[in-house]
């Protein structure tokens, strides 16, 4: 059984920060990739940032420079530092893990990750 918990989320101003948590445990926690994903309106999910084998990150452009995934043994836990938000960041995110990479880096596309948490959301207000 593969269990994976998000919390974090919330409402802040544009330009804040918020830190998210996925605990991660059972067979989801021995996963070569792990990553977050975020949800707007519609039924896709954009991957937002990734981790493989806790260490090599990616991000999208959307995110890059402003975002940073993080990866905690000591606690079984990821985590996403969401910094200089704005309103296009609103949505629910969720944390994800699989077993599929190429060249040492996760994948974006969501339908790679076989275990997904159950979301939490950030609004951003401008």
């Amino acid at each position: 059984l593969a269990l994976l918990w998000e919390s974090g989320g919330g409402s802040v101003q544009d330009g804040g920060s918020l830190r998210l948590s996925c605990k991660v445990s059972g067979d989801a926690n021995s996963r070569d990739c792990m990553g977050w994903f975020r949800q707007g309106p519609g039924p896709e999910r954009e991957r937002v940032a990734s981790i493989f084998r806790r260490e090599t990150t990616d991000y999208s452009d959307a995110v890059k420079g402003r975002f940073t995934i993080s990866q905690d043994d000591a606690d079984n836990t990821l985590y996403l530092q969401m910094d200089s938000l704005t309103p296009e960041d609103t949505g629910t995110y969720f944390c994800a893990g699989g077993s599929y990479w190429f060249e040492r880096l996760c994948p974006s596309q969501s339908d790679n990750y076989r275990y997904w948490g159950q979301g939490t959301h950030v609004t951003v207000s401008s």
